[in-house]
């Protein structure tokens, strides 16, 4: 496949988004200057030339394309899944088949939520909601490091005061967190934790958020679980007491042992934490996505006309898994994607024409949703000097309803992977109506 010619031409009746994914494979991702973004301070020099050396997928070269049509569609949808979450109805449902640490309502709303989206000929299909996203701050720099590929582009670099603010943002954004629980009382301390912090694929973004959080007068540090100690009614890393923690354990309801002394903290309200057990019981346990795609149920609730619509066109038909109806799932296999209700990182998941009956024999033993199957966007790009169509999704960085940063994922095979040549994150670009191609 050849590129489009100076960018002149577009398929006609094909959308510009949609022909620029197809035909330019031009390379805008200026690699010096995202060293820069991500090489702010000599104690984060260590960590991130092992980014260089050892991730080699994490960024994609290039940038991904959608319609201004497909971006209103997406902050139409995040909104109406706000106001039909903070229904009482919808969170009596969520939170009675979630564990009782769920059910504290401490204030926090949850930091980076990620709502992951396809995109098909009707638009875009949320795909999955996640109360941990990672990635926005990487994302930042990295849609901070483009550069026109060719004169006829020149538009896509446009200055963009959103994101020369989005640091400014994300801070405002904990510090939001830290007041709805504390009130007026000063943040001092905070803890970046996750399981494995130095061997995690994003450990370079712990860094990120640790200047950013000590550049602003926060004592901030990056922690396993095995490193904070409860004693005496509070929270320790060594000998510092935590105030708040920025939690990127996928143990989403703190049920392990090791997570013992979080857990104690957080139910006796002696440490804030975001994203916490709440959060992830209204918005990422996917049994939300039977309720968010049921149109008559959301009638009962009251739900608008416009926000049925909105959520009728986004939120694709998601069932729960279940001997009772093993027959009917089975024989509509092919156009089905299976999830456990709490996986994260597309972990365990299986798209029904690729299942084996051993395999569907432990899906109806576990527990699972069905959804209807949406097939991701393909992007063209060159690796190597090799052209191939990538796969791609895009996710929405979003808190309390409002959208934050897009970006996609690039990859080959069934799930995001970051194993992908070529593949990676990619920023978003919004090609606008007027601009002539």
């Amino acid at each position: 496949m050849k590129p489009l010619a100076n960018h002149d031409r577009i398929v006609e009746g094909e959308d510009s988004a949609q022909a620029l994914n197809h035909t330019c494979y031009c390379k805008t991702l200026n690699k010096q200057t995202l060293q820069k973004q991500l090489d702010r301070d000599p104690s984060v020099s260590a960590v991130m030339t092992d980014l260089w050396q050892s991730r080699p997928h994490l960024f994609s070269s290039t940038v991904v394309f959608i319609s201004p049509e497909t971006r209103q569609h997406i902050t139409e949808a995040i909104e109406a899944l706000e106001r039909v979450i903070a229904l009482p109805a919808y969170q009596v449902l969520a939170l009675e088949r979630a564990p009782a640490i769920a059910k504290h309502r401490f204030g926090p709303r949850g930091v980076f939520l990620g709502f992951d989206f396809h995109l098909d000929a009707e638009g875009p299909k949320l795909i999955e909601i996640n109360t941990n996203a990672g990635g926005a701050l990487l994302n930042t720099a990295l849609a901070r490091a483009q550069e026109a590929c060719c004169v006829e582009m020149e538009w896509t670099r446009q200055p963009n005061q959103e994101l020369d603010s989005l640091e400014e943002q994300f801070l405002k954004m904990f510090k939001n967190e830290w007041h709805s629980q504390r009130d007026q009382a000063p943040l001092r301390t905070l803890v970046i934790v996750d399981e494995d912090p130095h061997n995690q694929y994003l450990a370079p973004e712990f860094e990120l958020f640790r200047l950013m959080f000590n550049k602003a007068g926060i004592d901030a540090h990056i922690a396993a679980p095995s490193s904070l100690i409860w004693r005496e009614g509070q929270l320790y890393l060594g000998q510092q007491p935590v105030d708040m923690l920025y939690n990127r354990l996928t143990d989403f309801y703190l049920q392990e042992p090791a997570h013992e002394a979080i857990r104690k903290a957080y139910e006796q309200n002696r440490v804030v934490i975001t994203p916490d057990p709440h959060a992830h019981a209204l918005y990422a346990d996917k049994r939300n996505l039977i309720v968010l795609s049921d149109d008559d149920c959301l009638a009962r609730w009251g739900v608008t006309e416009a926000d049925r619509i909105v959520l009728r066109r986004v939120v694709p038909r998601t069932a729960l898994v279940s001997v009772d109806q093993a027959e009917t799932l089975w024989s509509n296999r092919r156009n089905l994607f299976f999830k456990p209700v709490a996986g994260f990182g597309s972990k365990a998941t299986y798209r029904g024409d690729k299942l084996t009956k051993k395999v569907w024999a432990e899906i109806l033993e576990g527990d699972f949703v069905a959804q209807q199957l949406v097939r991701p966007s393909e992007r063209l790009v060159s690796y190597d000097g090799v052209l191939a169509e990538l796969k791609f999704d895009v996710r929405a960085y979003a808190y309390a309803g409002h959208v934050q940063l897009l970006a996609a994922r690039m990859y080959a095979g069934q799930t995001t992977n970051f194993r992908t040549s070529g593949g990676g994150f990619a920023p978003v670009v919004v090609v606008p109506e007027s601009k002539p191609l």
